[in-house]
């Protein structure tokens, strides 16, 4: 699973962008300046990084001059997010070693299909990868899982919520959580639909014996585990 640093100090954008890229399959890390930035760099291994031009202090653009500059993460690839557009900024950017640039406002689909564009041409695979968890296996690029090279057919919400779980094995989400992380929908989804969904996924398991996979934690919610 690919982790991207989002650096912006608008929390706002921070929370928003970084819902996107969690239900895409994303880990995240979030600074909201530049110095946050390189600690969380100097922390943890980032595939990439989105970053804003305007930040208080030491600017996106002096960011990425600095960590081009002979740097220990200076080719981790980079997309510049800014309200510029002009296009002799836009240069400015790409010459100072951003990959990419996008101007704000910018859509979440957009700014999902660069990601993915920049993360390829740096040879990092993306969220399109093999998650494998008790004698599950799911293939996030063709939309398959299997046991034991059995195809298992399941119905894309219920998929959607494996694919998160397996994501993230062991650790808990509430309703709530999963509510906002997995169904893409505004609508208003009640926390019951959650547990629906649920019991469908571990029905579609226990032919194989693997419902136990999918754990409810009393009060809290659930979670994935090859644990009992």
């Amino acid at each position: 699973m690919s982790k991207i640093l989002v650096v912006d100090d608008d929390p706002a954008i921070r929370e928003m962008v970084g819902l996107a890229l969690v239900r895409d399959g994303f880990d995240v890390l979030e600074a909201g300046d530049a110095t946050a930035a390189g600690n969380a760099l100097a922390a943890d291994e980032v595939d990439l990084i989105l970053l804003d031009w305007m930040l208080p202090g030491k600017s996106g653009f002096e960011f990425i001059r600095s960590l081009r500059d002979g740097q220990p993460h200076s080719n981790i690839p980079v997309i510049m997010l800014t309200a510029r557009d002009q296009e002799h900024e836009r240069v400015a950017a790409l010459e100072a070693g951003a990959d990419d640039y996008i101007a704000k406002p910018f859509s979440i689909s957009e700014l999902l299909a660069r990601i993915r564009a920049v993360l390829r041409r740096s040879g990092v695979r993306g969220n399109d990868e093999i998650l494998v968890a008790g004698g599950l296996q799911l293939d996030s690029a063709s939309h398959r899982v299997s046991v034991g090279g059995a195809r298992l057919d399941l119905a894309p919400l219920e998929f959607q919520l494996l694919h998160y779980l397996m994501l993230h094995q062991d650790r808990v989400y509430s309703r709530k959580q999963l509510i906002d992380l997995v169904w893409r929908s505004n609508a208003y989804i009640e926390e019951r639909t959650v547990d629906v969904h649920i019991r469908r996924l571990r029905k579609a398991l226990e032919p194989h014996d693997l419902q136990h996979l999918i754990q409810t934690v009393r009060g809290t919610g659930y979670r994935l585990s090859t644990h009992h």
